[in-house]
């Protein structure tokens, strides 16, 4: 049993009297930070509120982020949608200046993330996350949103939110009675150089990925495809008996035209022919652990088209296994419902995990004539998203069986090409690698400040 002393005069200031806000655990980092140069953050800063829900715009060209793209490493834009420039004039409570520290204040898996706004792109949030706008000079914006990520601020978090089942809730008056670790400024600073180079180095991944995605699209004649939905279109009795489908958005014109257009170029072959699919497992709840374990990957941990750690579950070493599906290095994951249409490849680290029941995966079966990388590439361009689009269910929430997806059509380019594009792909996979351990690098050192 665990328990602690706690004065009266504690329990009124904090004006709370669940116990679990005065774990030992939470009092001892409580008493490690107060003995360092600190100060509240409602000292620190002059901005301390939520966004507001955008108004979405299909040709929206401002970033309109909710809680799902506010990540621990990295802001996802890739999953992003967005808004208009009347919407962002008319709410400036809404709006996002660079600097800024952005913290995920909602909802069990999301509350707690925390990132700055480092893009030079205009954006709004919507009103799950914090803005946190810096003023004091003691207080460099970087060095907070690195804090806040580290064990002194996350127990913090985790401390003040309320609420249950799911639905938590951290309010910004809790948010202003932070303690904020404050070491010299020149070695805020330096924690700061850490994190700009890694976010030069996932600049320099994505530019990386989008060298590959452009010669596939080169070397497929697609560098000029055009989507466009055809207003009506004649379609065969034949035809819809064939695809056991009757939806007018199956028969889009559009899908048959980019086959077509990458025939003319390259040979074509089904899925199923170079690879096998296979669905994953429902694991009951019970058996997850957030720290330890054997990873389970689901639809929103590869939403970005990468497979992330952030937020990931695991499943405990009590689990004993019997028929749960694996992937394995060198397979490729695919949503099969939520975030449908997107998928990724499966790294090193990702060896060996369970897959939900929501997630597909693909083993190809001669890994010497389709590289893994190459195929990835293929599923998250114009050619496997068309593909999804074209099988999904149009229901309510889109989804698509694994058996559909045995018959998508893969161009098969040449094997050398194959190689350009997959070792673009590795390098862009080992520049974010290096990426995130600067990021954790930077964590461990403000850590390491405050334990000295």
């Amino acid at each position: 049993m665990q328990y602690s002393i706690v004065q009266k005069a504690q329990l009124e200031g904090a004006l709370r009297l669940d116990a679990e806000y005065y774990q030992p655990e939470y009092l001892n980092l409580l008493r490690i930070l107060t003995r360092k140069p600190h100060d509240y953050l409602k000292n620190l800063s002059n901005r301390i509120s939520r966004g507001k829900q955008p108004i979405y715009k299909e040709n929206g060209n401002i970033f309109a982020f909710t809680s799902d793209q506010i990540r621990n490493d990295f802001i996802d834009t890739y999953s992003a949608r967005y808004t208009d420039e009347k919407f962002y004039k008319k709410n400036p409570k809404a709006q996002v200046k660079p600097l800024d520290v952005l913290l995920n204040s909602t909802g069990v898996g999301t509350l707690g993330r925390v990132n700055f706004y480092y893009l030079e792109k205009k954006a709004v949030v919507d009103g799950h996350i914090t803005i946190i706008r810096t003023i004091s000079e003691n207080l460099d914006p970087i060095f907070l949103n690195v804090f806040l990520k580290t064990k002194y601020g996350q127990f913090q978090i985790t401390r003040a939110y309320s609420g249950s089942s799911g639905q938590i809730e951290l309010y910004p008056e809790q948010i202003r009675e932070f303690l904020i670790f404050l070491p010299p400024l020149e070695i805020q600073k330096r924690i700061a150089e850490t994190i700009k180079q890694a976010i030069s180095l996932y600049k320099q991944s994505e530019s990386l990925y989008s060298q590959a995605e452009d010669l596939l699209l080169e070397e497929l004649g697609l560098r000029d495809f055009k989507v466009e939905d055809d207003l009506f279109y004649v379609v065969n009795l034949s035809e819809i008996k064939s695809a056991h489908r009757a939806d007018a958005e199956y028969f889009q014109p559009k899908y048959e035209k980019l086959i077509k257009c990458m025939k003319k170029n390259v040979g074509i072959q089904e899925l199923k022919t170079i690879a096998t699919t296979k669905r994953g497992s429902l694991i009951d709840p019970r058996f997850y652990n957030e720290t330890e374990g054997t990873p389970y990957i689901r639809g929103k941990d590869f939403s970005s088209g990468r497979l992330e750690k952030s937020g990931l579950v695991y499943i405990s070493r009590d689990f004993r296994s019997k028929n749960e599906t694996r992937v394995n290095s060198g397979d490729l994951v695919f949503a099969l419902i939520g975030t449908m249409g997107t998928s990724a490849l499966v790294t090193k680290e990702f060896d060996h995990s369970f897959i939900s029941n929501n997630v597909g995966k693909i083993s190809i079966k001669n890994k010497k004539e389709i590289l893994p990388e190459y195929l990835s590439i293929v599923l998250n361009s114009i050619v496997g998203k068309l593909q999804f689009e074209k099988e999904a269910s149009q229901t309510a929430q889109p989804k698509i069986s694994d058996f559909q997806v045995r018959n998508f059509k893969i161009p098969i380019l040449p094997k050398p090409t194959q190689q350009k594009i997959a070792d673009l792909v590795q390098q862009s996979h080992e520049a974010r690698k290096k990426a995130k351990q600067l990021l954790e690098e930077a964590k461990r050192k403000v850590e390491e400040l405050i334990k000295k």
